[in-house]
């Protein structure tokens, strides 16, 4: 009976998994049509714009897209290091030496009962977040500090440009290529005794190869290189589409009901961005269809589990019943999906929603195919 009510919990969630994994699947394809549509529809409305041209008032309010290289007004700063680039962001990286723990379970049976065995082991890292010691199985000797005294911290240019186009704040977040700032190019002047710069770190210890617990170690990374300067390198060039107004690049709504702001590195064509936003889609969209499918699965699973339960006691039958659920879940899981996509390719696209409804019952007319050679059998 405990069992059972364990396996009543199960049910319950298999259930709500299972009617998630319709939401996913249902909305996704009407997500992949809308955002297929949209980007078609800014394909066929978008204007190249030359970097250096001057800005065209016919533009305004009109979809673009240009590539150049990335400006800013001026270096970013950060006064504790005395470290300074020309970029769109600068991030502070910090580390600290903790000590960490490792679990492993084993199984064993000991006088007919099924036990769990733990063992413990415990060795220090570096680690960008502070990893609690309280809740250790042995906290003592494996103490951390509570905090690190060095914050970790991302600064960001006020203003970007292309151009004469100066970016909106959605067109500056895409910009994530961060690299390593090399610290052997730059000349840091050092006033605390305790710091000390050793493969392109800062630690704050005297003797960073024998670093201790609470030591922490300092990495700077960039993205959006802005300046024409040799260190570290010249200026990232970037394509971008969005909406021109004025010498703002801005977000733009299709009339397809999504919005359009877009930024790669590199130099790209129209075509080329569109290409790879498209691609972006198709992955997302396959993606999202293996997600419902778990979900579907493991809720199907989840609800049979009561099944099972029954006849858990029973050696020979259990594994029988075992192994008939999962193909029941994955036959179920299976049919159930493409009828799902299917549904929402008949509501968004009818023509391949129909054939999608075939290929899910192709299994169903097999089967009876061969049923008459069997009954003749």
């Amino acid at each position: 009976m405990e069992r059972l009510s364990a396996s009543t919990g199960g049910v319950i969630a298999g259930v709500c998994l299972f009617t998630l994994s319709f939401y996913v699947l249902f909305t996704n394809e009407g997500r992949s049509v809308q955002t297929a549509k949209s980007l078609d529809e800014g394909l066929n409305q978008v204007v190249s714009l030359h970097p250096d041209v001057m800005l065209d008032p016919q533009n305004h309010g009109r979809l673009v897209h240009l590539s150049g290289p990335l400006r800013t007004a001026q270096p970013l700063y950060d006064p504790n290091y005395a470290v300074s680039v020309q970029a769109v962001k600068l991030q502070r990286r910090v580390e600290m030496y903790q000590w960490v723990e490792y679990s492993e379970s084993r199984d064993y049976e000991e006088n007919g009962e099924k036990k769990t065995e733990t063992t413990y082991s415990y060795n220090t890292e570096w680690k960008s977040e502070v990893i609690s010691s309280r809740h250790f199985d042995q906290e003592v000797g494996h103490t951390n500090p509570s905090a690190m005294a060095v914050e970790s911290i991302t600064v960001v240019a006020q203003d970007v440009w292309v151009g004469r186009l100066f970016l909106s704040k959605g067109l500056v977040d895409q910009i994530t290529d961060f690299h390593t700032l090399s610290l052997q190019g730059l000349s840091v002047p050092l006033t605390n005794t305790f710091l000390t710069v050793y493969d392109d770190y800062f630690y704050h210890t005297a003797n960073p190869r024998r670093p201790e617990v609470g030591d922490v170690r300092v990495r700077f990374a960039y993205a959006g290189l802005s300046g024409d300067g040799v260190y570290p390198g010249p200026a990232h060039k970037v394509s971008v589409v969005a909406m021109q107004q004025g010498d703002q690049l801005k977000p733009f709504e299709t009339r397809s009901g999504d919005v359009l702001e877009i930024l790669y590195m590199g130099e790209l064509s129209a075509k080329e961005v569109f290409a790879k936003e498209h691609q972006l889609n198709n992955m997302k969209t396959w993606a999202l269809r293996l997600g419902g499918w778990v979900l579907m699965f493991l809720g199907v699973s989840l609800s049979t589990r009561i099944i099972y339960t029954l006849v858990d006691w029973v050696p020979v039958l259990r594994e029988l019943v075992s192994a008939g659920l999962k193909i029941f879940a994955l036959c179920v899981s299976c049919s159930l999906t493409l009828l799902t996509i299917a549904a929402g390719w008949i509501f968004y696209r009818p023509l391949l929603g129909w054939a999608i409804v075939l290929l899910a019952f192709l299994p169903v007319l097999i089967a009876h195919a061969r049923a008459p050679a069997k009954k003749n059998q």
